[in-house]
């Protein structure tokens, strides 16, 4: 096992990357109401309520108003995507996934809405049917060619995001088809822009929609592509390091420039791009496994796939490009005095971070590993070092998960209630701060224990690194 990666005292570590208030939360979350509710408004005073002289011109209306309102969630889509600071920070990775993946469909189902209603309402009445107004429209309306693959693109986004399809999908090739989500709302402008007259119907409707389209350019290009190339460019990580921690688990020490300037905290994430060749341009999230000590940055990873088992090949002096940090798992989010750690698998890493930032104390901070059997255990070593140098308590929670797969203990304590099992390691647990890190399934189980073992909402911690 390595050693245990010291930090340095005099980096006053606790002052940076401090989450912004909750009520960001709320305001961004009330901006995109603002949007949806503009949309319909600029509908209603483009005569919305009152064309429905007619079926054709009534199937029609509500069609437009469909597209409209599929439009402004793509666009919010794409501003969720773009990894806005303040607004990650503010609602965490979970949470902003769940409402990604909400959006997401939503817009989908709008766009299917969209172009069911609009051709069946200018086919009535033609006498050439809904497959021939179809083609007519794709063919000779402007900007519709491009419509068109913009919604294919957006269709195969959407069928590759259910869930018995990502299972089938490997992490690069699921995220490499995620980004067609941009080329979608890309293509969807020309037909707006030519056959939509919402979009010019008048000023405060022009403004608006171009404004939307070019807050979510101008944040995908800053936040997305602009700030992590100067990041990487200013800091200059490379490859120091690599050991194998098991046959399996291989940890991976970058240096650089002023990593003391860099604003990540124990507990958080980056998207990684190791510059060794072929995949290079694949991005991976992997969380940091020791403190940062303004020197060095260190992750730890688990061979699952191709990228993460390419790790232990990489030679030093590799360069590195990064874009984060991310996640609020870290020590800045706490409500209480004292935490509770528990990790599972290489979900471990994180936590080991976060037990070296913490503040020491007797019994300030209890880690719960869970593994399958003994040979699971990683950077124990550390785990046990740390926690004897800052009165930590470490308990190793060893065995198969139960059949069943809605508990978080192993087969041999099923005669225990999840929730009792965290009150015996823990007795005080309902007054300490949870986070928790592993496996999707086996996490919603340890935080419904949890819930159930009095700990309220705003002290449970978790962050998701599945897609």
């Amino acid at each position: 096992m390595s050693a245990v990666i010291a930090r340095d005292s005099r980096t006053p570590w606790s002052t940076v990357t401090r989450p912004p208030a909750r009520w960001w939360r709320d305001a961004s979350a009330a901006f995109a109401w603002a949007v949806v509710l503009f949309v319909v408004a600029l509908w209603v005073s483009g005569g919305g309520l009152t064309d429905f002289g007619a079926l054709g011109d009534g199937l029609t209306n509500v069609g437009r108003l469909a597209g409209l309102l599929a439009s402004a969630l793509i666009l919010l889509q794409v501003l969720l995507l773009a990894r806005i600071p303040i607004v990650e920070q503010a609602w965490g990775q979970d949470e902003l996934a769940r409402v990604h993946r909400l959006v997401g469909f939503t817009s989908f189902t709008l766009i299917l809405t969209h172009i069911g209603l609009v051709m069946v309402g200018y086919s009535v009445g033609t006498g050439v049917g809904v497959v021939g107004t179809f083609l007519d429209e794709v063919l000779h309306s402007p900007g519709m060619l491009l419509a068109l693959a913009g919604a294919l693109a957006l269709v195969m986004v959407v069928v590759t995001s259910v869930k018995m399809a990502r299972r089938r999908l490997r992490y690069e090739s699921w995220h490499l088809l995620h980004l067609y989500a941009y080329l979608g709302a890309g293509l969807a402008l020309p037909h707006q822009l030519w056959s939509g007259a919402d979009f010019r119907a008048s000023t405060a409707s022009t403004v608006f929609w171009w404004g939307l389209y070019g807050a979510a350019l101008a944040s995908v290009l800053i936040f997305r592509v602009a700030v992590p190339l100067a990041r990487s460019l200013r800091h200059r990580l490379v490859v120091s390091e690599v050991v194998a921690e098991s046959p399996t688990v291989t940890s991976v020490v970058l240096t650089g420039r002023n990593l003391h300037r860099l604003p990540v905290r124990a507990g958080q994430f980056f998207q990684w791009r190791f510059l060794d060749g072929a995949g290079w341009s694949r991005a991976n999230p992997y969380s940091l496994s020791a403190a940062p000590d303004g020197h060095s940055l260190r992750l730890t990873v688990e061979g699952v796939g191709d990228s993460s088992e390419r790790l232990g090949g990489l030679r030093p002096g590799t360069r590195v490009l990064v874009e984060g940090p991310y996640g609020r798992l870290h020590a800045g989010v706490r409500t209480r005095e004292k935490s509770v750690l528990i990790g599972a698998g290489i979900g471990i890493t994180p936590l080991r971070a976060l037990l070296e930032e913490l503040p020491p104390g007797p019994d300030a901070t209890v880690l719960i590993y869970r593994v399958g059997s003994r040979d699971d255990l990683v950077l124990s070593e550390e785990l046990v070092s740390l926690a004897a140098s800052r009165g930590a308590r470490v308990t190793a929670v060893v065995g198969h998960r139960q059949l069943s797969g809605d508990s978080w203990l192993p087969v041999e304590a099923s005669h225990v209630d999840d929730a009792e099992a965290l009150r015996r390691i823990v007795p005080d647990i309902a007054e300490r701060d949870v986070y928790v890190c592993g496996a999707p399934a086996w996490m919603d189980a340890v935080i419904a224990a949890a819930r159930s073992a009095g700990v309220p909402e705003e002290a449970i911690h978790h962050e998701r690194f599945s897609y």
